[in-house]
Formats: C-alpha cells, structure tokens, sequence
C-alpha cells in the first residue's frame, strides 16, 4: 500500500501516520490505542508538503551518531533547518530513494545554506545498523548526512512523538528482516525548532525538493 495525495476543498486534514507504514515492510501486529503514533491533524495539502496547522516540536532523541558519540538532536540541530526522516539502511526501496533525492535538492542550494542545513537519518533497525555501517550507508548519499542509532525503544517513541509509526524489525519465514516504517519526512524551521511542513511518500521527488527546500531553509513555509 502506498501513502497518495489527495485533494481538499478544506483547509483541515487528518494522517493517520499508521497510513505510511509500506516504506520497506508490513506488519500484522495491532498496537494498543496508547501506543500508536501521533496524528497528523491539519493541513494545507498541495503538490509537495503539506503545511500543518499543529507542528511538532522536535523530538527528544539522544542518539549515537556515525562516530560513535553521544548526539542530542534538539540541541545538536537547534536554531537549524532540519530534514528528519526514519529507516534503515537495508530497505529495498524507499530510504535510499528518499535520501538520494534530498541529497539531489540540496545540492543545488547556495552553498551557504548547505551548511547550515542538517539532514538527519534515524535508524529504525539498530541492532543491524551499527555507526559504521550507518556511516558507509550515508556517504553514499552525502557525506554531510547525519546518521544515528541507539535504543529502540527511545528511537520508537522520538518517531511516534512526530507522528511516524516504527515497529521492532522482524524475520520472515524466508529468512529477510523486515523494518516496518512510516515514510514521512520532517522538515523543522531554523525560527522555532518545529515541523511546520510534512512530506509524504512520493512527494519527495527532487523536483519538488528543489523548489521548496530554498524557503524551508529560511523558516518560511513553501
């Protein structure tokens, strides 16, 4: 199942985050009403990201980073734009694709702005993505993407205080190790540290990256 775009007469917009969990699995398991991730509620949904009318604050993780030191991502990322998105290294499909257009959209932005842009890679399956494999997996992509992994249970509920659904990996009868995520990617303001814009899967094509990303990066919304 994929995530798709839908358009709206009115301004408000309810996404279920559980709604993108096809990023590189599935999952049969039913969580508990008190464990399942924020909703995204309200928006102005578009061609590109939507714009909420409730954005995240910044969720508190404090994480291990590709040199295998201690990263405290409000702090680390504070007064910053940010791009946050959730996976693992060994999906298939969506995370590399993700990461590869973003790292597509941020080339063509002044190099100033490249740096003070942080992209930021959590891993949802850290007891295979170690900092080093996290390391190798990102230069192949940009060298200046940040990568972290850690406790599950603190990347799990960073993820769902944004509204991102992330499931412990599992082994299928085959063999593969599946690590069920939700494919939405954050965009925080450098004026108030907070998710004012959501992407979803499939709108996160360069093109549409690189029209937006030169207002994301001054704190406005696109």
């Amino acid at each position: 199942m994929r995530t798709t775009r839908t358009a709206t007469a009115a301004a408000t917009l309810t996404v279920a985050a559980a709604l993108a969990l096809t990023g590189c699995g599935s999952s049969d398991s039913g969580d508990k009403a008190a464990d399942r991730p924020a909703k995204v509620e309200g928006g102005q949904q578009k061609k590109g990201g939507t714009v909420l009318d409730q954005p995240f604050a910044k969720p508190d993780l404090k994480l291990t980073d590709t040199h295998d030191e201690t990263y405290d991502f409000i702090e680390e990322t504070k007064g910053h734009p940010t791009l946050l998105y959730f996976g693992y290294t060994n999906c298939p499909d969506v995370c590399p694709l993700t990461m590869s257009n973003i790292a597509v959209a941020k080339s063509k932005l002044p190099k100033e702005e490249q740096k003070d842009l942080r992209v930021v890679f959590v891993t949802t399956d850290p007891k295979r993505d170690t900092p080093k494999e996290l390391g190798k997996w990102l230069r192949g992509q940009d060298p200046s993407f940040i990568g972290l992994t850690g406790d599950f249970d603190t990347i799990q509920a960073g993820a769902r205080s944004v509204g991102v659904s992330v499931e412990p990996s599992y082994k299928k009868k085959n063999g593969d190790i599946v690590s069920t995520h939700g494919a939405q990617l954050l965009a925080f303001s450098p004026k108030d540290d907070k998710a004012h814009v959501l992407y979803t899967e499939g709108n996160t094509d360069p093109r549409i990256l690189e029209k937006e990303l030169p207002k994301i990066v001054k704190g406005e919304k696109p």
